[in-house]
């Protein structure tokens, strides 16, 4: 990801400074920690802010927020909806609710060099400056050379909170060199760069749309999960970007998609910008701006899924949660946003879709004249019926044939070649790629 702020090389040399007191305070905790990691205050008796340490890297932790390490816990959920700090890598196979929709501020700190790293380098004696700058993706991802990490970093409605924990972060001048082996085999991680679809012709996967079962969850699974679940299921779901997407995704790179594709699944690219302005998360666009933001988001979308290597002409999903549809404004901008992602979308040479809630985004845009509409849907009813038709919000004219999906079950776990997630459920009469 690109950024507005890109600092030159300078000195490889750590510097060290005192923390910033720039963020709340609370007691410190002090407890064994494993090798490079500690936990720790000021002073003794001196109020400051609480303190973790990792790889020689000292980072201020706002009060209440939580800590997590992955290496002594490798199925923790990587979470932007809730204030934490991770440290540490993702196992293979993280342990994630079925649907996680909106961010706050949050902050993952891991090792560099497992091939996703990002271009923005920053180094320790310039993180006292860092800026963030507002983006689509409501996320910084940065590499601190010195202590051979990347750190990615959240925010809810406004970076400034991110940014001033960031700037307090400093390298502590004792890390001289490279940390010991960590304690577990690092995860393999697979290379980002886009890789070419899977190939056409008698693989079953040249037509447009897709019969059949289908699950979504937060995180992509491991592609041993996805070997295991195969046998039940034809297609599955990726969140690919957007402000409002809610865990990490280790797992998701353009090889990920190759390999699953080749496995024989279909799948749903979807992209989880902002939302409405009268829903529940607090990314949101409003009713001046629904227009200009909808066709943000299509740019952005496409740009994901280039990266992805998902090829033009292949559907992308809008997905809008819920919002309440009996304020009159507020579906109006809903409206206007739809269009010009619908509109802008098409330019960018994708198949504009659409997910959300029967009863608001699906029948308010079902019903609307004079706007473009999505070429496929993908509603949420879930009556445990799963069946794409004869749903008593969407007359069965609308958007038929083959281009419905119907997510009839919310989040619970289900258990397939012996491994379990939590998963949505959906039936597919529907666009896919």
């Amino acid at each position: 990801m690109r950024h507005a702020v890109l600092f030159s090389v300078l000195s490889g040399a750590a510097v060290a400074a005192p923390l910033l007191a720039v963020l709340e305070t609370a007691p410190a905790r002090l407890a064994a920690r494993p090798a490079g990691l500690a936990e720790h205050a000021g002073a003794p008796g001196a109020a400051g802010p609480r303190v973790v340490e990792y790889r020689g890297l000292r980072v201020p932790v706002p009060a209440g927020w939580a800590v997590h390490r992955l290496d002594a816990d490798p199925t923790r959920c990587v979470r932007y909806d809730r204030h934490a700090v991770y440290l540490g890598r993702p196992g293979p196979q993280q342990d994630c609710p079925a649907r996680v929709v909106g961010r706050t501020e949050a902050v993952h700190i891991q090792p560099a060099g497992n091939g996703r790293s990002a271009r923005t380098v920053v180094h320790a004696d310039k993180m006292a400056s860092l800026a963030i700058a507002p983006n689509a993706e409501h996320e910084t991802r940065l590499t601190l050379p010195e202590a051979g990490v990347a750190i990615t970093g959240v925010y809810g409605a406004d970076p400034g909170r991110l940014q001033r924990m960031l700037r307090g972060t400093r390298l502590s001048a004792k890390w001289t060199s490279a940390p010991a082996s960590p304690s577990r085999p690092a995860v393999r991680r697979e290379a980002p760069d886009p890789a070419p679809a899977a190939p056409r012709g008698d693989t079953g996967l040249d037509r447009p749309w897709v019969r059949g079962k289908g699950f979504d969850t937060c995180t992509a699974p491991s592609l041993a999960t996805m070997k295991a679940w195969k046998p039940s299921f034809k297609v599955t779901n990726i969140y690919i970007g957007g402000a409002a997407r809610g865990c990490a995704q280790p797992n998701l790179t353009a090889s990920w998609v190759r390999q699953v594709r080749e496995m024989g699944y279909r799948i749903t690219p979807t992209y989880v910008g902002l939302q409405a302005p009268c829903g529940s998360r607090p990314q949101r666009f409003t009713a001046k701006n629904a227009a200009k933001q909808g066709a943000k988001a299509a740019v952005n979308a496409a740009r994901k899924a280039r990266a992805l290597g998902i090829p033009e002409g292949e559907p992308i999903y809008y997905d809008m949660e819920a919002y309440n549809s009996k304020k009159r404004g507020c579906k109006a901008a809903v409206l206007r946003f739809i269009d010009r992602w619908v509109r802008k979308l098409e330019a960018q040479g994708y198949v504009p879709c659409l997910y959300s809630s029967a009863k608001s985004g699906i029948r308010d845009v079902g019903r609307a004249t004079g706007i473009s509409k999505p070429a496929a849907i993908w509603f949420a009813n879930w009556n445990g019926r799963a069946s794409v038709y004869n749903d008593p919000h969407l007359p069965d004219r609308w958007w038929s044939p083959h281009r419905r999906i119907k997510q009839y079950r919310g989040g619970h776990k289900e258990k397939h070649g012996g491994v379990t997630l939590n998963i949505d459920s959906n039936i597919v009469d529907g666009r896919v790629y």
